[in-house]
């Protein structure tokens, strides 16, 4: 099984977070799924892959050229995959992956968990998505997706058909069932 993470370039400040993040690349070497990620050697995206790394994980990045020629890729991934822009990446990482995890991240976290959910919700493909919540992080998007569910923009299945979980073990958990 290959699960995307979608995760930040950036080092946050607080520790929950770095300590999360190695808690979810131990969870996912714990039980032998495959790591499809953006690439970088930086941030959140640099510590998941080499915690897994370290640990014999499988790790597979996908970078756009305009990133890999600012020297920001891991070279020490199982396999690297170097595509010509961003849209092309997504796809990539989307086609390749069994279940999507949306850590906390940036906006280019949101653009690519977003268009997760959006093409399960077309029929593109049925794959499982969730957030890892770590100290009420996405609280707001969750609050954000039960509205638009009452007020009818989404349908309740899609609404339940994307997980919030607290942390990484759950999370993972819930989406291989």
């Amino acid at each position: 099984m290959k699960i995307a993470v979608f995760c930040g370039s950036k080092m946050p400040e607080e520790s929950i977070y770095r300590d999360e993040a190695i808690a979810l690349a131990n969870a996912l070497v714990a039980q032998n799924i495959e790591l499809v990620y953006g690439g970088a050697k930086i941030g959140i995206m640099g510590l998941i892959a080499d915690t897994m790394l370290n640990q014999g994980g499988t790790v597979i990045g996908v970078m756009p050229h305009i990133l890999s020629d600012k020297e920001i890729m891991h070279t020490g991934l199982t396999e690297a995959i170097l595509v010509d822009d961003m849209s092309e990446r997504k796809n990539i990482m989307n086609e390749m992956a069994d279940a999507f995890i949306a850590f906390p991240g940036g906006c280019g976290t949101m653009d690519e968990i977003f268009e997760v959910i959006t093409l399960n919700q077309i029929g593109h493909f049925s794959k499982p998505c969730g957030f890892v919540n770590v100290d009420g992080y996405y609280d707001g998007i969750e609050t954000y997706i039960n509205r638009a569910v009452a007020v009818g923009f989404t349908s309740p299945e899609h609404g339940t058909a994307i997980t919030f979980k607290k942390n990484s073990i759950e999370l993972i958990d819930s989406l291989i069932k």
